[in-house]
């Protein structure tokens, strides 16, 4: 199980469009041990809500959601 204090994994999907978006993420999450931290940063509302959908209905943990002021979004997941 990965160290709490370890730096979460980035991952910049801001220009990928639906489906691509939870793609991205998906095989981001499959890379990594049970417990790590992803931040996903990704623009737009479909993106935000098929993301966050997708990864909880897979069982993840949505620790945070926050909005930029540009219309860009930064999820961080825990990986089950």
């Amino acid at each position: 199980m990965q160290n709490s204090a370890a730096a979460p994994t980035l991952l910049d999907i801001t220009r990928e469009t639906c489906p691509m978006t939870f793609v991205r993420t998906r095989l981001a999450l499959d890379g990594l041990p049970s417990g790590a931290v992803l931040r996903v940063t990704l623009r737009g509302s479909e993106p935000l809500k098929n993301v966050t959908r997708s990864t909880e209905s897979l069982g993840h943990t949505l620790l945070s959601t926050e909005n930029g002021p540009d219309g860009t979004h930064i999820l961080t997941i825990r990986k089950h």
